[in-house]
């Protein structure tokens, strides 16, 4: 608690200001998906009402809007029509800013967007040939397409590249080979898949398990360089999430990791005085797997067989000291 005196030499009233709640690390980790419709009121210009296209920022206020729609706007006025703060007193024109972050976060959020806006222009300046081009760029005549902007869509084709996951400690072993002089051979052991931008990382995970004849005991995960990915995650989220620049494959490794159960250990009665227990611990463990218990990792005994011969999974366990 954080407390504090209220006025001067005289006043003995103590306010008092609760500590914040700790927060739970279940829901600090917890992934929410939202829908587009949700985002719209970040993404849409108040003028006419659409998505923004050649999204400008007025400098005094930010609020954001169409290139086209907020030119036209300040030719008559000079207050943002969002707040009716004052742009400019003679030259509003000059208190905007093209803001092209926004623009990249609109195209990669709406589906066909930037598609549909490149062909707009594409067929303006073929019924206007004479029209001359603002800036004289690519993107301005409509002549982008979405691999050169890294925009991606559903139906589109990713190529990617998938090679066993090796760690830190692999690869420290590794280096000493390669700086000698002798890992100049070709990397072997990296396959190349051509896959919707739709596909999920759990639909890979479970492609490689299916190839690899990988029992059910183990999990397959594949990952980004050295972060996992979550089983949600489309190719087309690793795409914008991450800095693949589509410069080559999509570059994905997997590791392959036994599926650990909790063990679940049965409740051994408190023995009564001059009852012999040596008997009903080393049962213990058979108990637990008649239970239907089964783990592939060792669980530590509970503290009332301490000093005892007990056995989980088979394996005789060291008394405890």
């Amino acid at each position: 608690m954080l407390s504090f005196t209220l006025g001067g030499p005289r006043a003995y009233k103590r306010a008092t200001i609760p500590s914040p709640p700790t927060p739970d690390p279940g829901i600090m980790h917890r992934t929410t998906r939202i829908k587009i419709t949700e985002l719209n009121p970040h993404l849409m210009c108040a003028l006419c009402g659409g998505y923004f296209i050649d999204a400008t920022t007025i400098v005094e206020c930010l609020h954001s809007f169409c290139k086209t729609c907020i030119v036209r706007y300040l030719e008559t006025n000079k207050y943002c029509p969002m707040c009716d703060v004052q742009v400019h007193k003679t030259r509003p024109l000059l208190s905007i800013r093209s803001d092209k972050t926004l623009q990249d976060i609109v195209y990669k959020l709406v589906p066909g967007l930037f598609k549909d806006e490149m062909k707009r222009r594409r067929d303006f300046y073929a019924a206007y040939p004479l029209t001359e081009v603002p800036n004289g760029s690519n993107e301005d005549r409509g002549e982008v397409l979405e691999q050169e902007k890294g925009a991606l869509s559903d139906d589109e084709i990713v190529s990617l590249s998938i090679e066993f996951y090796e760690g830190a400690r692999d690869r420290d072993e590794k280096k000493g080979p390669l700086e000698n002089g002798d890992g100049d051979k070709e990397k072997t052991g990296v396959r190349f898949l051509r896959c919707p931008a739709a596909m999920t990382v759990m639909h890979l995970a479970k492609f490689l398990r299916n190839k690899m004849d990988v029992p059910s005991k183990y999990k397959v995960e594949v990952l980004y360089e050295d972060e996992p990915l979550k089983e949600y995650y489309t190719l087309m989220d690793i795409a914008y999430i991450y800095p693949w620049r589509r410069n080559g494959p999509l570059p994905l490794k997997y590791r392959v990791q036994p599926a650990c159960k909790r063990l679940t250990l049965a409740t051994v009665p408190t023995p009564s005085e001059g009852t012999n227990t040596s008997g009903a611990s080393e049962s213990s463990g058979a108990t637990t797997a008649a239970n239907g218990g089964t783990s592939n990792c060792l669980q530590t005994p509970s503290s009332t067989s301490r000093g005892r011969k007990m056995t989980v999974n088979g394996a005789p366990v060291p008394p405890l000291t």
